[in-house]
């Protein structure tokens, strides 16, 4: 444990402490056809499905043959300084607020009921919430514009006050052409026109296999807005939310984690204000126990330099696009904690947590007892290997290994951890396990390779049947105090209005101005 961090139990409802919250003994599962807009046909988001594939073919391309992300986001910020926003693209309305609260979801649109699901537990905690912001991917699978009713507009209609965004890479697969006119009242029209770059066969393969954008008519984007009365009318695709005493920053990575050079020089201007800040990113910069680096295209600055420097006071940085919940505290030389926060669970498939190493300074700037993940990484192994046996065993028990079972054998995978549930602790592992384990082990989760990744993508976590470990975050803020919680989504109905809680951490800021972590629970 670190110097700078205090710990305090608080008996709530979580999976940390119980396996029924954790929604292996579910009493009902959630019934959401009333969530639905009438007459929409209702089927789940699978990967391995072609059209979606398709669609997101951009993402290959943009890595074969060229990534135009840097001159298009440089295009659509020159169309919004030509409507006339603040060319400091700052949200200023809450700038005299001390106290504040505001949800933030992570990779939330795939628009079946692994989104869905978090709807209710969302309303259940919204309480005297002023915002929501979106960390990433707000439309799968290519953040198309007509998208927007039912991954969007529809199920977030009675989320409190305006919901701000910052686009992952699936947003990015229209040319960001969805997200800045749904979220920013963006004109295409407005844009300088594109650069000619690459050689003449590149421009052409380019134009030969590119997804073009959707068009949509006034009459359906007027439709649309009419659920959300409240338009985000954010400046641009990275954008600062000022509140009195913190600043919200918000960046867009594009499609392969990296800022432009006019972004990054918008970042250093924003990170001198003499602010406490947040980072808000679509690609965290620790995850899976490893540091990431986030480059700032044409200089050999990075953002996690600009983010480490003390001078520029940040103090958290929450990031998307891995879909599952973990968090960091990472320790600097001179003694600051920078909580590191991945938060992208709100929707998309459930990727593995049983595949993270065991946490260490060397490798995060963390020791493994700070190491927070939901789900847990037993629950992740005995979820995964249900999947598996759905998948290849058919049914029949091969891969299987018992919820109760799991977070022994995960205990023992990481050289003795003790799990943390108390039933846990306690559990005998049967042969049958171990030999299902050992099968499970090997195989693809979220890991390092393609393979590893894309097989998350096959298992496609939209189970029929709960637990469903999705999640989200509510932050308070006040007067020279900060309180992160994660809640859960099991879609189990007994959580729906009680969600479980799996973090829960609160930052004071000292008279130095430096900030001392507590642990809620433990």
């Amino acid at each position: 444990m670190s110097p700078s961090t205090s710990r305090k139990t608080t008996e709530v409802l979580s999976s940390r402490t119980s396996r029924e919250a954790a929604g292996w003994k579910c009493g009902t599962k959630a019934d959401l056809t009333d969530l639905y807009r009438p007459g929409f046909t209702r089927r789940q988001f699978s990967w391995i499905s072609p059209r979606p594939l398709w669609e997101s073919r951009n993402d290959k391309i943009a890595r074969w043959i060229g990534d135009s992300t840097d001159d298009e986001r440089r295009r659509w910020v020159e169309a919004q300084r030509r409507k006339g926003v603040d060319p400091s693209f700052t949200v200023s309305r809450y700038a005299d607020r001390d106290e504040i609260s505001f949800l933030a979801l992570g990779d939330p649109g795939e628009g079946d009921d692994s989104q869905y699901h978090v709807i209710r537990p969302l309303h259940a905690t919204s309480d005297g919430v002023e915002f929501t912001v979106i960390v990433s991917d707000v439309i799968y699978p290519a953040g198309d514009i007509l998208d927007y009713h039912d991954k969007f507009f529809w199920p977030y209609q009675k989320l409190p006050g305006p919901i701000y965004a910052i686009p992952g890479n699936h947003d990015w697969y229209d040319g960001l052409h969805g997200f800045m006119t749904q979220l920013c009242g963006a004109d295409p029209d407005l844009r300088p026109p594109a650069r000619l770059s690459g050689s003449r066969w590149k421009r052409a393969l380019l134009d030969l296999t590119w997804r073009e954008p959707s068009e949509a008519a006034q009459k359906e984007l007027e439709e649309m807005r009419k659920l959300r009365p409240e338009p985000s009318n954010q400046p641009a695709p990275y954008f600062a939310l000022e509140l009195e005493e913190l600043l919200l920053v918000g960046i867009d990575t594009g499609i392969r984690a990296g800022i432009d050079a006019e972004q990054g020089e918008w970042l250093r201007t924003v990170s001198k204000l003499p602010k406490d800040k947040i980072l808000l990113t679509g690609k965290p910069m620790v995850v899976d126990a490893h540091r990431k680096t986030t480059r700032i295209t044409g200089t050999n600055d990075t953002v996690n330099a600009i983010v480490d420097d003390p001078s520029h006071r940040y103090i958290a940085v929450i990031g998307g696009d891995i879909h599952n919940y973990q968090r960091y505290p990472v320790r600097h030389p001179d003694g600051r904690i920078v909580q590191h926060i991945v938060s992208g669970a709100a929707g998309a498939y459930t990727k593995a947590t049983h595949k993270i190493p065991r946490a260490t300074v060397e490798a995060c700037g963390c020791d493994e007892a700070d190491f927070r993940c939901y789900p847990r990484r037993g629950d992740s192994l005995a979820a995964y290997s249900i999947l598996y046996d759905k998948k290849f065993g058919l049914g029949k028990g091969l891969f299987r290994i018992p919820y109760e079972e799991a977070p022994k054998i995960m205990s023992l995978r990481l050289q003795g951890i003790d799990p943390a549930r108390d039933d846990d602790k306690a559990q005998e592992i049967s042969k049958e396990a171990l030999r299902a384990a050992k099968l499970v082990f090997p195989l693809p989760g979220h890991g390092k390779g393609p393979f590893h990744d894309n097989f998350s993508e096959f298992l496609d976590w939209n189970d029929p049947d709960p637990p469903l470990f999705k999640s989200f975050l509510r932050v308070d803020v006040r007067p020279g105090e900060l309180e992160i919680r994660c809640f859960g989504a099991t879609g189990c109905v007994e959580h729906e209005l009680n969600p479980p809680l799996e973090d829960r951490i609160k930052g004071t800021r000292a008279d130095d101005g430096r900030w001392a972590w507590e642990v809620l629970l433990d």
